[in-house]
This record gives structure tokens, C-alpha cells and sequence, in this order.
């Protein structure tokens, strides 16, 4: 591949921006980040201003590109969905399946195998369901959702070994301590989501192994002073990481900037997309599980229901996320960053993604100072 020197924008490293350096890529990786003056020998890419950082990583994309995971679990699928989302910034993600059968579930484990391997963008699989909670199903179809059984275990962690990165929504109604334990000791990232469990019951699992909390607010009980519920113990844990959709629909602002002071244990929250086929898209509308979902435009960005109402999924992208989190959640563009790069690969335990450190990806985003996406990388090359 060469080496490749970036010059002309300011350069954030997943920690702290600096000005007046240069960035020199050598082979897909990062070799350092030099002073303006030294220059090796390699191809000159010349940006006109803006900010050049580390890809966007996104644990939780459902479609992307017109194409809907769940419509067809396949490694092509994958890579439309990647595709879909990569003029947005976003390099690295997690095709997600929502609640379906377990053939669609097996099936979308052997795509993300192949896809994987591909090395175009596809960093792992996340599983939404089926073990989730009726009670909360949201858009989840609750006639499929069942209790983790060991059988379930194992083959979440032969898929873990086989993909390398796993993440697995489950409600805590639906998984018992010891299996929680089992899974996270193995590998296997577990989240809590689509429950309407106690703080208690949260706890247990968290302090078991659990490592996460699925879109914060969302489809969970919610915090009450003396019932503080999913969210409660989510914001409370120190360990406990937390996806959040900062789309202005599935959660008032508000409550977001109340997590973000709140939260217990330093950079914890993270932004996921949650998206649906229609980022990328021309499309207007699409089918989940045999139900039509439309766009419904106005607010910060178009939000998207099945018929009676209920929000199916998100239609904004991640640097549209990261504008929400400047202008709406008081975050420093810093922070908006590393909720968008160092922290979800922190979660994902992604140690080569998500920061511009020596040996890491050269997956990389350059943006306006509008924040706005001119052109992205991957392992070093125009994507």
C-alpha cells in the first residue's frame, strides 16, 4: 500500500486535537503524527482545512443502503449496510439482526463470518433479540422472543470465536446470572436491553459480566426515586457502558444531558445509529417482519414508525449524531468525537479502532468545520 502523509487539517487522535502536524500512514496503519515539517517519502493527500480523525464505529446499525439485515442475512448484505453508512464517516460497524427466527439468526452468524473476513467495514454481528421482553418488545415482534436456553450459550460463543466480535442484546428476564457469567467470561459482549427488569436484577448481571445497556431510555424500565430500574442501574454502575440515539425522537435531550452529567465512570456513553435500509436511500418506506415502516420528516432529522406510532429504528447517520451531540447536548466537538470513535471501541474491545495511536487502523473520516463528511478510509485507502 505505501505510505500516505495527510497535511492541511487539524488531527484528532481519539483524545486531543492537534494543529499543525501531519498524519503518516504507512502499509494500513498508523505510523505516528508528526510535526508539519517531517515529511517521508510517500504519496502527499492534501485536505483543505476541517478535521481529520479516526472512522466512526457504530455497535448498532440495522440497514443502511436500501438493504434491511433481517430481509436477507447475508455477507452481501453486509456490505451494501457498510456501505450505506461509510459517506457518513462511519468505517467500522455491527450489522445487526432484530428479533427473527433462528434460522435468520444462524444465518446472519455465518454472514458476518464471510463479511468479516472481507475486511470492508464489517467488524462483527450484533444479535437484538430474541431474548428480549415482551413487556418492552417495541418494534421487536414479541411472539418470536423466548428465554436464553444452553443451548443458545454455546452457540453464541462457537460464533464469538468464529467472528471475533459478538454483542448480544438480551433482557434480563430472559438470561440467568450464571449464564450471563458463562457468555461474558467466553468472550461474548452482553448487553441488557428490551427489559423491564429492577435495578436489582440489572445489577446482578452487570456485576456477572454484562457490559452494556442497548439505547439508554429506550424500550427499558425507566428510573423512578424508589425504583430505579434499567436505567437507573445503568447510570448508576461504574462499569456499565451505554449506547445512546441522538436523533431527537427516541430520547428529549434533556434526559440525555441528565446521563451525560450523571453517569458513574468516566466516558461510558457512546452514540449508535439504530439505523434502518433508508440511511443511504432514496427510499421512503420499507417492511420489518412483514409491517410497513415510513419516514416521517421534521425535527432534527426524519424519524421512523410502524403505524400505530411506534418508532421502528432511527434514520440518522453518525455524523449527523455527532451535530446533535454539539448542538443539542452541550458536548464539545472532542467529545462528540470520541463518542462516535474511541468510546464504542472501547466496548467492542476494538484496541485498533476508534483512535489515530501508533499501529492502529488508518481507518479515517475527514470533516468540514460544518461537520459534514468530504471523504473516508479504510486501512489506508480512498473508500
Amino acid at each position: 500500500m505505501g505510505r500516505k502523509i495527510f497535511v492541511g487539517a487539524r488531527i484528532f487522535d481519539g483524545e486531543h486535537f492537534h494543529d499543525d502536524k501531519v498524519l503518516i500512514v504507512g502499509d494500513g496503519r498508523i505510523e505516528r503524527i508528526a510535526a508539519a515539517n517531517d515529511r517521508p517519502d510517500g504519496e502527499k493527500v492534501k485536505l483543505e482545512g476541517g478535521v481529520l480523525s479516526a472512522g466512526f464505529i457504530d455497535a448498532q446499525v440495522n440497514g443502511g443502503g436500501g438493504r434491511m439485515l433481517n430481509d436477507e442475512p447475508s455477507a452481501t448484505s453486509m456490505a451494501i449496510i457498510a456501505g450505506g453508512h461509510r459517506p457518513y464517516g462511519t468505517t467500522s460497524l455491527l450489522p445487526t439482526l432484530i428479533t427473527d427466527t433462528s434460522e435468520a439468526t444462524n444465518a446472519a452468524i455465518e454472514a458476518a463470518k464471510e463479511a468479516v473476513k472481507e475486511n470492508r467495514g464489517v467488524a462483527g454481528l450484533h444479535l437484538e433479540g430474541p431474548h428480549l421482553a415482551p413487556a418492552r418488545k417495541g418494534a421487536h415482534l414479541a411472539e418470536l422472543m423466548r428465554p436464553v436456553e444452553d443451548g443458545d450459550v454455546k452457540a453464541f460463543i462457537r460464533a464469538r470465536e468464529a467472528i471475533g466480535t459478538l454483542l448480544v442484546t438480551i433482557a434480563a428476564e430472559q438470561v440467568t446470572v450464571a449464564q450471563v457469567r458463562e457468555l461474558a467470561e467466553a468472550g461474548v459482549i452482553v448487553s441488557l436491553g428490551h427489559s423491564d427488569c429492577s435495578s436489582e436484577a440489572a445489577e446482578e448481571r452487570f456485576d456477572a459480566g454484562a457490559r452494556g445497556v442497548t439505547h439508554l431510555f429506550n424500550a427499558m424500565s425507566q428510573m423512578g426515586h424508589r425504583a430505579p430500574g434499567l436505567v437507573g442501574a445503568a447510570i448508576d454502575h461504574p462499569a456499565t457502558w451505554c449506547g445512546i440515539i441522538g436523533d431527537g425522537h427516541h430520547v428529549d435531550p434533556k434526559a440525555l444531558r441528565t446521563a451525560l452529567r450523571a453517569k458513574r465512570g468516566e466516558g461510558k456513553l457512546f452514540f449508535v445509529t439504530d439505523a434502518m435500509s433508508l440511511v443511504g436511500s432514496q427510499q421512503d418506506s420499507f417492511t420489518l417482519n412483514g409491517r410497513t415502516v415510513r419516514r416521517e420528516r421534521g425535527g432534527f432529522c426524519s424519524k421512523l414508525v410502524l403505524s400505530d406510532g411506534t418508532l421502528a429504528g432511527s434514520d440518522i447517520d453518525m455524523i449527523s449524531a455527532i451535530r446533535y451531540g454539539v448542538t443539542y447536548l452541550d458536548l464539545t466537538l472532542a467529545e462528540a468525537l470520541r463518542m462516535a470513535t474511541l468510546y464504542p471501541a472501547r466496548f467492542l474491545r476494538l484496541a485498533d479502532r476508534g483512535h489515530l495511536s501508533p499501529g492502529a487502523r488508518a481507518d479515517l473520516v475527514h470533516l468540514t468545520d460544518a461537520l459534514t463528511v468530504t471523504s473516508t478510509w479504510l486501512a489506508g485507502e480512498a473508500a
